[in-house]
């Protein structure tokens, strides 16, 4: 079926493998927006890449 469409298995498996990363991180960061909406409250990960980030800026 693959050679139909004129790809190879290993191509394909590249592609797939890529295609559940991008829906994995697209559905986790979803999940993530709509928990802020709801409850109004930052994730704890949000905080401490905030936290890195003004420490960061404060280095420089």
């Amino acid at each position: 079926m693959l050679e139909e469409l004129g790809i190879s298995f290993g191509t394909a498996v590249v592609v797939l493998f890529a295609l559940y990363f991008i829906i994995k991180w697209s559905v986790k960061n979803g999940v993530k927006e709509a928990f802020k909406d709801i409850t109004g409250k930052d994730l704890a990960e949000d905080i401490e890449v905030d936290k890195i980030c003004k420490e960061l800026e404060l280095d420089e």
